[in-house]
């Protein structure tokens, strides 16, 4: 399995190809774009490993864009005891989610690459396959499923109890 070291939004990832990754998020970049990393630290198999100084020259990285997005929101919170003073923040990190589709060797040999997506032509076929299925459980349900009806009384006796309380009289 072929892999590289790919440096980018000040960090190093290390990629396989079909690896969906969560990296700092690439300005002017919109959902289902190519993106090309050309700052390829090293790559690699099982056997032999090609390391560069910083970089190696002509390998490179492509990777599809799947979404842009932000994660969580982090509070920051600062207080100052006795003080009354305390001041609460927020940040919430943007991400982009990139997809690894293929890893090039310096000379431009594909090392790795990823298997194509399948994605459904429309989300239409999907509604109509899930409502196809509702119906048919429907039916089923209709067709096994027995209707009884059966009137149950029931008598509520109210059943009152006394409690005797005792006084016990001290005697000296």
């Amino acid at each position: 399995m072929s892999y590289a070291i790919i440096q980018t939004g000040g960090k190093q990832y290390k990629v396989k190809a079909g690896e969906i990754l969560k990296i700092e998020r690439l300005e002017d970049s919109t959902a289902e774009t190519k993106i090309e990393f050309k700052e390829i630290l090293a790559y690699g198999d099982d056997k032999t490993i090609e390391v560069g100084s910083p970089v190696v020259e002509g390998a490179k990285v492509e990777a599809d864009l799947v979404e842009n997005g932000k994660n969580r929101t982090i509070l920051i919170f600062k207080k100052r005891r006795r003080q009354n003073s305390r001041r609460k923040n927020g940040h919430r990190q943007q991400y982009s989610l990139i997809r690894i589709s293929k890893i090039y060797s310096k000379d431009g040999k594909v090392l790795s690459e990823a298997e194509k997506m399948v994605k459904p032509s429309k989300k239409i076929e999907k509604v109509k396959v899930v409502a196809d299925m509702a119906t048919k459980k429907v039916e089923t349900k209709v067709s096994t499923k027995k209707v009884e009806t059966k009137v149950s009384t029931k008598k509520v006796e109210a059943k009152v109890s006394t409690k005797k309380i005792k006084t016990k009289v001290a005697s000296k």
